[in-house]
């Protein structure tokens, strides 16, 4: 690769030769058009898989992730469009938006690389790279521009594709990571539970998880976090814990922080909170003694 960004080519070969296997420093991803070709893709422990290539195949392969394709019948035209993309460019790209990246946290935390296109996406993703190539190839005005819109239309449409693919199936593999997840912020709120931290911990990148929240809650991880801290706080302070050793116990990194949170999330201080609850426990007592009374 030589661009420092990204790379995009349409190659047609006839007596392809195998390649060995072999990996990149950045993502690839591929368009199957046309050939007879098996790919075989190298998992991180060293095991491969076979997919026989039909038209409408597309493939996304991270960085360090072994692959080669196998050419049975050298006469038969090979045809493909590959798009090469940096690291450095996906980090770009993610500080606009995490939407980018879906495809590849994907590949990266279930390690499926290869999806088949319907023909209508087939046709749209393949004229996303036509128009990307039609701008490289040219020399207008905003050229330069153009090919970074063209660029983020083209990755755009890909995620938009797979995404919505996925969750008319409604992935299994997702509901699981979810669900393991919640259980583990659930009996780990005492703990630090950063996006970083638990990403560690699933072996998965922190955007998909950022993604996965955002798609199914609405809300971020760290949102999620903040909720149940305070909703353990306010159990505790309920059952008669004193203000300062809950924020402590439940991750809060000072009172004021603390405060902000409990006030916006329920309308009152920790503290008129506290008065309110002694309140209720105080009333309740009275009407218990003035029952046993009668």
């Amino acid at each position: 690769m030589v661009s420092s960004d990204f790379e995009v080519f349409f190659y047609q070969d006839k007596n392809f030769k195998t390649l060995s296997p072999h990996a990149h420093d950045y993502y690839e991803c591929y368009l199957f058009i046309e050939g007879d070709v098996t790919m075989e893709i190298f998992n991180p422990n060293g095991d491969s898989s076979h997919y026989e290539m039909s038209p409408g195949d597309l493939m996304l392969v991270p960085p360090g992730i072994y692959h080669h394709a196998l050419m049975h019948d050298s006469d038969k035209d090979y045809k493909r469009f590959v798009f090469w993309i940096s690291k450095d460019c996906c980090e770009k790209l993610t500080q606009e938006s995490v939407d980018y990246m879906y495809l590849i946290q994907k590949a990266e935390a279930f390690k499926r690389y290869i999806y088949h296109l319907t023909p209508a996406s087939f046709h749209l993703v393949e004229s996303k790279f036509l128009r990307l190539l039609e701008e490289i190839a040219g020399d207008r005005y905003g050229s330069g521009a153009i090919r970074h819109l063209c660029l983020c239309d083209l990755i755009l449409t890909i995620n938009r594709i797979i995404y919505e693919d996925d969750h008319q199936k409604s992935g299994s593999e997702e509901l699981t990571l979810f669900q393991n997840i919640l259980s583990y912020v659930e009996t780990n709120l005492e703990d630090t539970l950063s996006l970083d931290d638990i990403a560690r911990q699933f072996f998965v990148s922190k955007y998909y998880i950022a993604h996965l929240f955002k798609d199914t809650l609405g809300v971020s991880l760290h949102q999620y976090i903040i909720k149940k801290r305070l909703e353990e706080c306010r159990n505790a302070i309920t059952a008669g814990s004193s203000i300062t050793t809950t924020y402590e116990k439940f991750g809060f990194r000072d009172y004021s922080s603390f405060f902000k949170a409990f006030k916006k999330e329920y309308g009152m201080s920790p503290k008129e909170f506290q008065n309110l609850s002694a309140l209720k426990v105080i009333s309740s007592s009275q009407n218990i003694a003035i029952t046993d009374t009668k």
